[in-house]
């Protein structure tokens, strides 16, 4: 089963990788662009798995490069108290 499957266990791994990224120093704002490039990445290339992420992909079909960074950054403070910390 693919990560991307299981919704609960896809933010799990995204605020793992945030916490990561969090320890080793990087920045709010270099976060929230990361997130956005993840994002169109998923966008562009990857079958959404699960409702949820059908959901994200048809507001980020829809939504202009300022409002797909808002999502990006939602979803960031989503996942913020996720993980295994």
């Amino acid at each position: 089963m693919s990560i991307l499957e299981n919704w609960d266990q896809w933010k799990d791994f995204l605020a793992d990788r945030l916490h990561h990224a969090e320890n080793e120093g990087m920045n709010q704002a270099v976060i929230g662009d990361l997130a956005f490039q993840i994002g169109d990445y998923l966008s562009n290339q990857v079958q959404p798995k699960n409702e949820q992420e059908k959901i994200l992909s048809d507001l980020w079909s829809v939504a202009d490069e300022q409002e797909q960074h808002a999502i990006a950054n939602m979803m960031v403070k989503l996942v913020h108290n996720n993980g295994t910390k």
